[in-house]
């Protein structure tokens, strides 16, 4: 089975086994690791931004209008930040490497609709 590696908020690297067809955001998920996700994959939150390394940038599609507005909602966005809910694993990303992000906004709801009723 192909693997990604995913850098956890203190530094540590994880090898994980990765299944084909499956969101990156569910593979960091069922191994433990954190990841809150709390919209499931919907797109209706940023709680699973993580950083893309850069060297896996152009292998993966680019980020879609829904994916810009709602990375818009954190601070601290790089070029290389994605919501990992967005990025469907292929055995041609066998080995990518992504970031967990230590943000304190996904402690949050930050969902559009919870910013409207603010």
């Amino acid at each position: 089975m192909s693997h990604i590696v995913v850098i956890d908020e203190d530094g540590n690297e994880h090898q994980l086994d990765a299944p084909e067809g499956w969101r990156v955001m569910e593979i960091i998920r069922d191994h433990g690791l954190a990841m809150k996700g709390l919209c499931d994959g919907a797109m209706a939150c940023a709680t699973c931004c993580v950083e893309l390394d850069p060297h896996w940038a152009d292998k993966v599609p680019g980020r879609t209008d829904d994916e810009e507005a709602m990375l818009d909602t954190i601070a601290e966005v790089s070029p290389n930040s994605r919501l990992s809910c967005q990025l469907l694993f292929s055995d041609a990303l066998a080995g990518m490497r992504v970031s967990l992000r230590n943000d304190e906004a996904e402690d949050e709801d930050i969902s559009p609709a919870a910013s409207r009723a603010a």
